[in-house]
C-alpha cells in the first residue's frame, strides 16, 4: 500500500477512535505464545493512533509507551485508556525520532502504519532504542477485497471520489517489511498471517472506511459528504441487513535487532581486535 502524501489522521481521529477495528484478541494470544507481549515488559508502540495495539499491550501488564505524531490522536487515545482503566504513557514523536533511551525496549511494535514511515530512518531509530534481546513486531489487521465483495465495491467508490488513492486489490501481505529490516540488518525474521473476519453495521463500516487514508484523512468536507451519501445508499442496496460480516487477514512479523546490536560492546570490540590483530 503506497502512502498519500497529504493524509492527515487527526482529521478522523473521531470515526477512528469509534468505527475502526481494533487488533482481535487472537493476535495478542499469538503473541505472548512467541514471548511478546508479557507482564512487565517494556513495549514501544510506534504509530500508536487510537492506541489499539498499545492498550492491548498493557492490558497483559506489560509496560507500555505510545508514540504518535499526530496530537489529536494521542488524545482519543488517552481517552480510550482511561475508560478502560489502563495504563499507558502517550508521548507525541515520531518513529523516526522516539526521544527514547537507547536498549531501554523489550519490545517495539507497530500496528497498521509501517508504511508510513521513513523506512530506512525508523529502523535505525528502532535497533538504537531496542535491548540486544528485544524483539520488533510490525502488525496489519486488513479488510479483504475479493471480487465483487463489499470490500471491493467499497474500494471502487473511493477510486471515484478520490482516483490519487492506491491502496485498494491488496491481499493483506507485506512483502516490503521484509526487505526494509533485511537491509537494516535485523534478522531471525519470522512472520504469520491467518483470516479472522470483523463485524459492522452499517454505520460502523462508513466510519470505518471514513478513518481510511483515502477518505477522511485526505477529502474535503465536500468531497467526503458525497462520499458517504453514495456509500450509504449503496449498503442499503447490497446488504438489508444491517449486519455485516467483512473479511480481514491479520499479517504479523517478528524480528531481532542487527546482530551488532545483539553482541556485548565487549565482545564486539574483543572481535574487532582479534580481526585487526590477523
Amino acid at each position: 500500500m503506497k502512502p498519500i502524501n497529504n493524509a492527515d489522521f487527526g482529521k478522523t481521529a473521531d470515526d477512528y477512535l469509534t468505527h475502526r477495528a481494533g487488533f482481535p484478541k487472537s493476535l495478542f494470544e499469538k503473541l505472548q505464545s512467541q514471548g511478546i507481549g508479557l507482564r512487565n515488559q517494556r513495549i514501544t508502540d510506534l504509530g500508536t493512533g487510537t492506541g489499539s495495539l498499545a492498550l492491548g499491550f498493557a492490558a497483559s501488564g506489560s509496560q507500555v509507551t505510545g508514540i504518535d505524531p499526530s496530537a489529536s490522536m494521542l488524545d482519543a487515545a488517552r481517552k480510550v485508556a482511561v475508560h478502560a482503566n489502563l495504563a499507558v504513557q502517550f508521548q507525541l514523536a515520531s518513529a523516526e525520532q522516539t526521544q527514547l533511551l537507547a536498549k531501554s525496549m523489550d519490545i517495539v511494535a507497530a500496528g497498521q502504519c509501517w508504511h508510513w514511515f521513513n523506512r530506512p530512518a525508523a529502523c535505525k531509530e528502532i535497533a538504537r532504542i531496542l535491548k540486544p534481546s528485544g524483539k520488533i513486531v510490525v502488525a496489519y489487521y486488513d479488510w479483504l477485497p475479493l471480487r465483487e465483495n463489499l470490500v471491493r465495491q467499497t474500494e471502487q467508490l473511493i477510486e471515484k471520489f478520490n482516483p490519487q488513492w492506491k491502496g485498494g486489490n491488496q491481499l493483506g501481505i507485506h512483502p516490503q517489511i521484509f526487505g526494509d529490516l533485511g537491509e537494516a540488518g535485523f534478522n531471525n525474521i519470522e512472520s504469520l498471517t491467518y483470516d479472522e473476519p470483523a463485524q459492522y453495521t452499517h454505520e460502523g463500516w462508513r466510519g470505518r472506511i471514513r478513518a481510511s487514508a483515502g477518505v477522511g484523512a485526505t477529502m474535503d468536507q465536500a468531497t467526503l459528504s458525497a462520499f458517504d451519501a453514495e456509500l450509504k445508499q449503496r449498503l442499503e442496496e447490497i446488504s438489508p441487513d444491517d449486519k455485516l460480516l467483512i473479511p480481514h487477514r491479520v499479517f504479523i512479523l517478528i524480528a531481532s535487532p542487527p546482530l551488532a546490536d545483539r553482541i556485548g560492546s565487549r565482545h564486539l570490540l574483543r572481535f574487532t581486535f582479534l580481526t585487526e590483530c590477523r
